[in-house]
């Protein structure tokens, strides 16, 4: 069932079973947004990963041997997990990444994946970043 404003040819409300509407999925990646961005703000360290990789593990561990203890979300365990990977996905996309997965935020801000976390931590910018999110207090 489609309508239609009638002076306008676009489209205001398209409802069809089985499928989401526009309107609805723009709707909820802005809630996914919205989630992703309390988490990153609300933590000095937030890490998103999948249970069982083991990139995200070695992330894990990296910041837990520097004393960091990150807050972990596992997408496969969450509700919204494949939203908040699409939109993991696309901000990987905009630093010319090519895993989003695990996606680590430090002090609110995107820092990116496995390779730029070990690439902070081999050339001495990783703890400085720490330190200014307030995730250490060497």
């Amino acid at each position: 069932m489609k309508v239609t404003h009638p002076q306008s040819s676009s489209v205001v409300m398209e409802r069809t079973t089985g499928v989401t509407t526009v309107s609805a999925a723009a709707s909820k990646m802005e809630t996914v947004y919205e989630r992703v961005h309390h988490l990153a703000n609300g933590n000095a360290v937030v890490l998103f990963s999948v249970s069982g990789c083991c990139m995200g593990h070695v992330a894990k561990q990296l910041l837990l041997g520097l004393g960091v203890g990150p807050t972990v979300v596992e997408l496969d365990r969450e509700t919204a997990g494949l939203e908040i990977h699409a939109l993991l996905y696309r901000l990987a996309a905009g630093n010319d990444q090519q895993q989003p997965i695990p996606a680590i935020f430090v002090g609110g801000k995107f820092l990116g994946g496995i390779e730029t976390l070990i690439a902070c931590h081999i050339n001495g910018t990783l703890v400085p970043l720490l330190k200014d999110a307030g995730a250490l207090w060497l």
